[in-house]
Formats: C-alpha cells, sequence, structure tokens
C-alpha cells in the first residue's frame, strides 16, 4: 500500500537555530542550508534534485576546492546530558552528491554516503546506478530509513539499498531529530555551482512522509548572500559579490517546499539526457511508471508510483534501471591514472584528513596494516596496489576525519581512484576497525 504525502506536521515544533547556526561554522568550509526540526520522532529522511554540472576555476590545484549537496539525518538532538556523544555534534548520516577538483584536469562527481558515528566516520562512494558520475540533469533521490529493529539506518539511493549505519545511537522518544539539506562549499573562489533545487520530506512515525512547516526551518548562509548589503558601517553601499557569495531561496512561506542555492559563476551544463528505463514489476514497483516520474515528479514518487513505498520498507532494492551496472566511458578508460599517483594522492590525503604528510603510509597490497595503532610509516618509495587503478593509503596520526564535530579521533584509512582521483572509501577512528 502507498504510503501517502501528508501535510506539514501539526506538532508543535520550533527552528533548530541554535544547534544549526553552530555545527556549520568550520573556517575553511561554507554551507548555504536548511535545518527542520518537524517537533515529532523522524524515523525517515528524503531529498531529490538533479546532477547539475558543478565546475572548478582551470587554475585551481588538487585539493583546493570541493562541493557537496546533502541530505542529513541527527538524531539525538537534544541529548544534552553527553552521554550520547554530545546535543547536536551527536552521530549523523549525510547522502548526497559530491564533487572535487582532484588534478591538473580530472574532476571527481558523483553520489556518496557518510556516517559519522561516536567511535569516527565512514565515507563510501555509491558507484551503482544510472550514470552516478555524470552530470546529466537528472534528477535523482537520496534517502536514509531506520531500520525495523535495532538502532541503525539504511542508505538508499534512486530507492535501491547502497548501504547501512553501523554505529548510531538509540533515538529517546519524543527526541525532536533534526534533518538538514543543503550546499556545502571548500574554495569558493574556485567553485561555479548552478542552481539546485532541493526538495525534502521526513517520515514520522506512522511511516507517513511529511513537508516541514517553514516555521520550523532554520534557514543558513555562511557566505552572504549574493547583492545583500555587508552591513560595513563606513561603506552602506557594500554587498555581497561572487565568488564569495550564495543565492538562496526557501520556496513557500508555510511548508518547506524548495530550498533552491546556487555559487553564481559561468557555467553551461550539458543537455538532460534520457535516463536508463525499464518495464514491468520488480519487487512489487511498477517501473515504467517509476521512470517516468523520475524524471518528471521524483518527490512524489512514493505516493503515485504503486508499490514504491511499501518496497522501499522492505525488499529496499526498488528500481530495476538503477541496478544495472553503468556502462564505463571511453575517456575515463584512456586516461587511466590522470587522477594521480600514489604520492599525489597521499599528498591530498594529507589535505583533507589535516595529517602531516610523512605521517601517511601508502598500503602496499590495498589492504591495512596488521595493527592501525602502530605509527605509519612515511611513503618515501610508494607502491601502489596490485590493481592499479586504485590507492589506499592509511595514517596513525591524530585527525579530524571527513567531518566539522571538531572532535579528533586516532587514524584513518582511504582508498582513492587513479583514473578520476575520486575517493572511494574511508574510516578513521575505531570505525576503521570494522
Amino acid at each position: 500500500m502507498a504510503l501517502p504525502l501528508t501535510a506539514a506536521s501539526p506538532a508543535a515544533a520550533s527552528p533548530p537555530d541554535h544547534s544549526c547556526n553552530t555545527v556549520y561554522q568550520a573556517r575553511i568550509f561554507f554551507w548555504a542550508m536548511t535545518c527542520a526540526r518537524p517537533g515529532q520522532p523522524v524515523i525517515g529522511a528524503f531529498g531529490t534534485w538533479r546532477n547539475v554540472p558543478i565546475t572548478f576555476e582551470g587554475g585551481s590545484q588538487a585539493g583546493e576546492a570541493e562541493v557537496s549537496n546533502y541530505v542529513r539525518m541527527v538524531p539525538n538532538t537534544d541529548d544534552t546530558s553527553g552521554a550520547n556523544g554530545g546535543d547536536m555534534f551527536g552521530p549523523s548520516i549525510d547522502v548526497g552528491l559530491h564533487a572535487e577538483k582532484t588534478g591538473a584536469t580530472t574532476i571527481a562527481y558523483g553520489p556518496r554516503w557518510t556516517e559519522l558515528g561516536k567511535r569516527g566516520g565512514v565515507t563510501k562512494a555509491i558507484t551503482a546506478g544510472t550514470n552516478p558520475t555524470v552530470a546529466d540533469n537528472v534528477n535523482h533521490t537520496y534517502m536514509t530509513i531506520r531500520q525495523a529493529s535495532g538502532n541503525q539506518w539504511d542508505v538508499l539511493y534512486d530507492f535501491n539499498i547502497v548501504g547501512s549505519t553501523t554505529d548510531q545511537l538509540k533515538i529517546p522518544r519524543g527526541n525532536p531529530n533534526r534533518i538538514d539539506i543543503g550546499l556545502e562549499v571548500r574554495g569558493p573562489q574556485h567553485v561555479t555551482v548552478p542552481p539546485i533545487a532541493n526538495r525534502m520530506q521526513f517520515m514520522a512515525e506512522n511511516k507517513a512522509w511529511a513537508r516541514a512547516a517553514t516555521a520550523d526551518v532554520t534557514q543558513l548562509t555562511t557566505l552572504g548572500i549574493c547583492g545583500k548589503s555587508m552591513n560595513i558601517p563606513n561603506d552602506p553601499t557594500a554587498v555581497y559579490k561572487a565568488p564569495y557569495c550564495f543565492e538562496a531561496k526557501l520556496t513557500d512561506a508555510t511548508t518547506a517546499t524548495q530550498w533552491t542555492v546556487s555559487k553564481p559563476g559561468p557555467a553551461a551544463g550539458p543537455a538532460p539526457s534520457t535516463p536508463m528505463s525499464a518495464t514491468g514489476t520488480f519487487n512489487g514497483v511498477d517501473q515504467k511508471a517509476l521512470s517516468k516520474c523520475l524524471a518528471t515528479d521524483p518527490e512524489g514518487c512514493m505516493s503515485t508510483v504503486p508499490g514504491l513505498a511499501a518496497c522501499v520498507q522492505t525488499a529496499k532494492a526498488c528500481n530495476a534501471a538503477a541496478l544495472q551496472k553503468p556502462e564505463r566511458p571511453a575517456a575515463r578508460r584512456e586516461s587511466a591514472r590522470a587522477g594521480g599517483g600514489p604520492t599525489d594522492i597521499a599528498e591530498r590525503a594529507a589535505k583533507s584528513f589535516g595529517v602531516a604528510r610523512e605521517a601517511i603510509r601508502v598500503v602496499p597490497d590495498g589492504r591495512p596494516s596488521s595493527s592501525s595503532k602502530q605509527q605509519a610509516a612515511p611513503a618515501t618509495q610508494p607502491t601502489t596496489t596490485a590493481d592499479t587503478s586504485v590507492v589506499t593509503v592509511e595514517s596513525a596520526a591524530p585527525t579530524q576525519g571527513l567531518e566539522h564535530r571538531g572532535l579528533t579521533f586516532h587514524g584513518f584509512r582511504a582508498t582513492y581512484s587513479t583514473e578520476t582521483g575520486q575517493l572511494l572509501d574511508a574510516c578513521w577512528g575505531q570505525m576503521c576497525d570494522a
């Protein structure tokens, strides 16, 4: 039975001003986000937007600039005791689109998901689906849903499961969980992001999907809005200008329907392509109806596509077309190692994880060392794995990982593609022990 899309929750709530403004304040990252607190327990988060072309200024170097657009599920937002990780800095799950300058001529682009746990974190690239690494202006969907038993969450991309968390905490009854959606940028002077129309829903305990009330949403832009006054006393005409500003707008004064964000600059994207399609019924889902819905109204699919809502709750493999292995572009085959060799990748990892280059070791066979507690040796003569399409690096040095909670963990491990420089998977802290 399809789950209805209901109106915004009537539950008493308030915008999460304090937690949203506190979390999104790192110095080298900038955000254009909305943070919603529906005022009731939430067991699912859903976001959808198009794969827009994100471009990087030609003179920028690898590791200088990156962009993420994601939906974030943040349980336990009112835990002020500190026992469960510390209020708004506790565990969370992100799933969305990531782009990064990885070399003079290479850009990593595609979906990925990240779990922040009490013991560290993990990040995994999503490689399944229909053209996941192509900026084709096609709609894609990003979800995280709490499992039926236990405290962990499943992650879905285009209505197919791509992973599960391992380190999330129990949600106390009555906790008004927070859901965020929007844009994160590092190196704004090097980045152009065209408008991204983010549409978000949450799943309440009755398993009905809803949109948050605008009154329960905090809007945040840490670069300022383009054209708005900078409030400089001696220069009342000063306004925020590109490349150091965002365009951002929340649609609908009553319901948080759409958060449209961009970081202005000249960028001409490719024409929308036609997504792969399937016919018939797969795990109870009408595949023709799903294909049409994804192209036109992905936010409404769970209430309009026969069998989809039930499939998402049970089988979690609902989109047959997106299960097909994507074709590897010829350009990628011809540009092997364009994303960098072991030395280049180790230097990028040092920047990303905030670790001295000499504390990073390139793993000879792609597997972690016998003891992650041992200090990593410098990779003065780096060697690659037997599979030269990837390079794995690790370190036992203190690191904050790929997160902004202000916490420090012991060591990290990360695997990169030598073709594009894309980060394929990473872990930090005790999350590497798994």
